[in-house]
């Protein structure tokens, strides 16, 4: 099996496939971690991964840069129902829109625009920064499959999802309010926090990514 890992200049990569490396490790499938900034690699692959650290419209500009990459995301993602996990600002690109430093377009594969966090304690830092308690919906998805309730897991952003379908939220967590924390559909899903900082729950997420079948 081959998962993608997108490499449009937002960093975070080695950590992630790392983190996928040893999710991979044990299976009874043997797979391959390949990190491209080639679409024509999204063909060939059986999963696909779209990490991203830093501004919504900085990152959006970067894939959008990838000669036939949002092309090849399409047809694999959205036409081809590969499996898809966006992790921080490459769930956020999962969003119709969002709003830091101007309005940029998203991908538009789930509802909602990507906003400041404003939580209702002026106490509380902004960027959300460190570890949060998920709140797991139910039915839980398959991709949380075995995390307890009230598993901790890594945050590092300023912004987050709003406005979006209920129906999409997975996961949320407690920070001065609401924040989505999982969001999906079909075969796409996207965590908020860092699932490669989470230690062994990440590590759970990750190995559950790795043997969904939506």
């Amino acid at each position: 099996m081959k998962v993608a890992i997108i490499d449009y200049g937002s960093g975070n990569l080695r950590s992630a496939a790392k983190a996928l490396e040893r999710a991979a490790r044990g299976s009874a499938v043997e797979t391959e971690i390949a990190v491209t900034a080639n679409a024509g690699d999204l063909d060939t692959a059986e999963r696909i991964v779209l990490p991203g650290v830093g501004a919504f419209g900085d990152c959006m500009a970067g894939l959008s840069a990838l000669d036939g990459m949002l092309e090849a995301l399409q047809n694999n993602v959205i036409a081809g129902g590969k499996p898809f996990l966006g992790i921080c600002v490459g769930m956020q690109l999962m969003a119709a829109r969002g709003v830091e430093y101007g309005v940029h377009r998203g991908l538009s594969w789930i509802t909602g625009e990507i906003a400041p966090l404003k939580p209702v304690d002026p106490g509380l830092k902004i960027p959300h920064m460190g570890w949060n308690e998920l709140v797991l919906a139910t039915p839980v998805h398959p991709i949380l499959h075995d995390i307890p309730a009230a598993a901790h897991v890594y945050f590092v952003h300023g912004y987050g999802l709003r406005d979006t379908d209920p129906a999409e939220v997975m996961a949320s967590v407690d920070y001065g309010g609401d924040v989505i924390a999982v969001v999906g559909r079909d075969n796409l899903v996207g965590t908020q926090f860092h699932p490669e900082k989470s230690q062994r729950f990440g590590l759970t997420i990750l190995k559950n990514f790795l043997g969904w079948r939506p």
